[in-house]
């Protein structure tokens, strides 16, 4: 459990130094959320079952038999194996929610309470404990009890829907956003619960994450649109309705250049730099409501210029009239990209047998307290003898409980 860490900071202070967080839950909900507190400090202990574990271990390119995704998602963290449904297991989880500051969770409403761990249980025990229950529907309403993923939220929260070329079947991004969202928002609502018990005293609070509203929350206008106007959103491809000139557009050596020229001054640098004056100059198109009822029109003159130039020139006129513009990058293009490095988002470390492998780096940056990777997504039950000792089981309690199964 060696630290790694960038740019000699080994010493710098984490703001979570000293929050304890115990993680219930697989996948990418819950975990994910944790994995944002242990960057910045927080000791967080990941309960996995006995002999499988998590099953993001197994879950994409694997090295020596654990997925890639699983060191970076659980780096920081400590891997205690508990059985869930064991007397011995549920005890050693109320033992550790009595000494925690947060409990992340991502099972299906009501399961903990079967096991005598949800919110009223934990509670009673730590009446200062913040809990954060992520799930597809939420912990109220008649879908509360139907098994939610990703997938399923997107669908239901509206991006689903919008996502795509017109006239053609919805997609899903290439990541599981649903899920990201919801532990960013979980983390947000740990967070405030934490500022408001130290303000105002009382007791903890559990915090109510539905995959389906976290991504619902990010959908901008689409239902006062609707409410007021009768208005559906549908499907826009590359484009972003109502706003223009924004879109994609191929280039002469067949690659793709992403250009927002939609702000009213730097639509017209971008008419100049295409060499449109005419459009640049047109009174009709001074303002973004104009454009967009002229958003083919504009579409097709900047799509005749980048197709009669490669990206890379196309990018360098653009950054010099000062318009926002970039390539779709690769993970190839991120990996060499001289930015990602001088930001310190590439970080190099070494996997168990020595390769060497870059994940990325910790998101937010902060001046005086800046998270780090301390170490690497943790062994199967690596820290169980540890954690256990600490909460008072000898070596002789701890060899009775691996017998009967509860660890």
């Amino acid at each position: 459990m060696q630290e790694q860490t960038l740019g000699g900071e080994t010493d710098a202070p984490l703001p979570l130094a000293g929050i304890r967080v115990v993680e219930l839950g697989t996948l990418i909900a819950g975990p994910y959320a944790a994995a944002l507190l242990a960057q910045f400090g927080a000791e967080v202990i990941k309960i996995e079952s006995p002999g499988l574990g998590d099953p993001l271990r197994s879950w994409r390119k694997l090295h020596r038999g654990t997925s890639l995704w699983w060191y970076a998602q659980s780096r920081n963290k400590k891997s205690l194996t508990v059985n869930l449904k064991h007397a011995d297991g549920q005890r050693i989880v109320r033992e550790l929610a009595a000494t925690a500051d947060i409990v992340i969770e991502n099972f299906r409403p009501g399961t903990l309470e079967q096991w005598g761990l949800g919110w009223e249980d934990l509670h009673r025990i730590n009446p200062s404990l913040i809990m954060v229950r992520v799930s597809g529907y939420g912990q109220t309403g008649p879908y509360k009890d139907r098994p939610g993923f990703a997938a399923i939220a997107e669908s239901m929260g509206g991006l689903r829907y919008l996502v795509g070329e017109p006239g053609r079947p919805p997609v899903r991004t290439g990541v599981s956003l649903g899920d990201t969202l919801a532990s960013l928002y979980g983390v947000i609502g740990a967070m405030m619960a934490m500022h408001h018990l130290k303000v105002n005293g009382g007791s903890g609070q559990f915090i109510d994450v539905a995959l389906y509203e976290a991504v619902f929350g990010i959908m901008e206008s689409l239902i006062p649109e609707y409410s007021a106007q009768g208005f559906v959103r549908e499907r826009s491809g590359a484009t972003l309705p109502g706003i223009a000139p924004s879109n994609t557009y191929l280039c002469r050596d067949g690659r793709y250049v992403i250009i927002a020229g939609n702000a009213d001054s730097i639509y017209r640098r971008l008419m100049h730099a295409i060499g449109r004056a005419d459009l640049a100059d047109d009174p009709q198109l001074a303002r973004n409501e104009g454009r967009v009822r002229q958003a083919d029109l504009l579409d097709e003159a900047i799509g005749a210029w980048t197709g009669a130039h490669d990206l890379e020139h196309v990018l360098q006129v653009l950054e010099a009239a000062e318009v926002p513009s970039g390539r779709i990058y690769t993970a190839a293009d991120i990996h060499a990209d001289a930015h990602y490095r001088a930001r310190e988002m590439i970080e190099p470390h070494t996997l168990p047998g020595g390769q060497q492998v870059d994940f990325p780096g910790v998101v937010p940056k902060l001046s005086q307290t800046p998270g780090r990777t301390r170490w690497l997504g943790p062994a199967l039950g690596e820290h169980t003898d540890q954690i256990l000792e600490e909460l008072g089981y000898g070596a002789q309690a701890r060899e009775q409980m691996r017998a009967g199964g509860a660890i």
